[in-house]
């Protein structure tokens, strides 16, 4: 990355009111990333409050007979998903930077759950913005985050997805910039923020490798993580970007399919590959995993995709119900429908060992799958 590009993705396409905000953030990261002070309250947060390191787990009846499927499992993270490593760690840097409101976006409602988990635990207003679909799919998200404290604003216009939830909490940030920190929830937006969330997401794969090393010896023969924005994908790709020999599969939802299908546009302050017409206005997404139903992607799997180190293929709703359901029956573990997307893929991947980021429960998608 240069300059807040991954090749020609990336960047900062936002209003000029924004620009002090974003240097301010990217001064206050750099400044904290130097500091020993920050990485130990980072590591002491996440072993004695997030429950790291997560475990590893060979899913044996889940796998097709001659093939081993490993299972990354960010669930067993307190509030259920791997959004939490980031939430703590822009918590810690908001405080840094003097902030006393949080403002996020959330389309499953984990990172909405994350985020108010953490300015719970901070002692920080905390507004959410969630499409009123989202709400609907995700109730229980909803009502804990109301637990917890924080306020829910529903978004009524477009989708009523994840898209629309981002452009509000946007609108807010650009309103109250001096008090409010934008504690963003995956690998993308204006730099410095797919980089700070792929830092923070990062002990995924740190974790995994090592891990792998000592169970296994022997590293994966492919790594697979589904991806909507991306970031539980970035951090678990981190890991093993310099092994060759380790094929990276990120699993996108088949409607939201932004790069399989998308086109290079601006998104939410950056530019990466979107689901977007010859005009360049983006198009809506859908699947039945909220926290895949988004038109655009982190820039930096954008970037992956190009150089060919990242391979992104799609699974449908059908086999993610499908995969949730063997999971389920077989191993004892429900998912959430995100990582289900990256369950269904790994049964047919032609490899031997096989790693998959299990990146949440399935907790809040149970009225959705028996709905189907």
């Amino acid at each position: 990355m240069t300059s807040g590009f991954y090749g020609s993705y990336g960047g900062r396409y936002v209003p000029e009111t924004l620009i002090p905000a974003l240097d301010a953030l990217e001064r206050g990261w750099n400044d904290a990333v130097a500091d020993p002070s920050f990485r130990v309250e980072l590591d002491r947060l996440g072993e004695h409050y997030v429950g790291r390191p997560t475990p590893l787990y060979e899913a044996e009846r889940f796998a097709p007979s001659g093939r081993r499927i490993v299972l990354k499992r960010e669930d067993l993270c307190h509030t259920g998903a791997h959004k939490i490593n980031n939430a703590v760690g822009q918590i810690v840097l908001a405080s840094r930077l003097g902030k006393e409101r949080i403002v996020a976006e959330t389309g499953a409602g984990q990172h909405g759950v994350a985020t108010a988990t953490v300015c719970a635990r901070f002692g920080l207003e905390c507004v959410v913005y969630m499409g009123s679909e989202d709400m609907r799919r995700q109730h229980p998200n909803v009502e804990r985050m109301r637990l917890l404290g924080a306020e829910v604003r529903p978004v009524e216009f477009g989708t009523r997805t994840l898209k629309e939830a981002t452009s509000e909490a946007i609108r807010d940030w650009i309103t109250n910039v001096d008090s409010t920190y934008y504690l963003i929830g995956s690998c993308v937006g204006p730099h410095p923020y797919p980089s700070i969330v792929r830092e923070l997401q990062a002990v995924i794969g740190r974790e995994a490798r090592g891990q792998m090393l000592e169970s296994y010896e022997r590293l994966p023969d492919a790594v697979v993580a589904c991806v909507g924005g991306g970031s539980n994908a970035i951090g678990l790709f981190a890991g093993f970007l310099d092994d060759e020999d380790v094929r990276l599969v990120g699993v996108e939802a088949a409607g939201a399919a932004s790069l399989g299908s998308g086109r290079p546009a601006v998104l939410h302050g950056a530019r990466s590959s979107v689901l977007a017409d010859g005009d360049g206005q983006v198009l809506d997404a859908h699947s039945i995993s909220a926290g895949l139903d988004y038109p655009g992607v982190g820039p930096e799997h954008a970037a992956l995709r190009d150089s060919g180190r990242a391979e992104y293929v799609t699974a449908t709703d059908d086999e993610a119900l499908n995969a949730f359901r063997r999971l389920a029956e077989m191993e004892g573990v429900i998912p959430a429908l995100e990582p289900a997307h990256a369950l269904a893929r790994a049964l047919d991947l032609d490899a031997e060992l096989v790693l998959v980021g299990l990146s949440g429960r399935g907790d809040k998608d149970l009225a959705e799958v028996l709905g189907h």
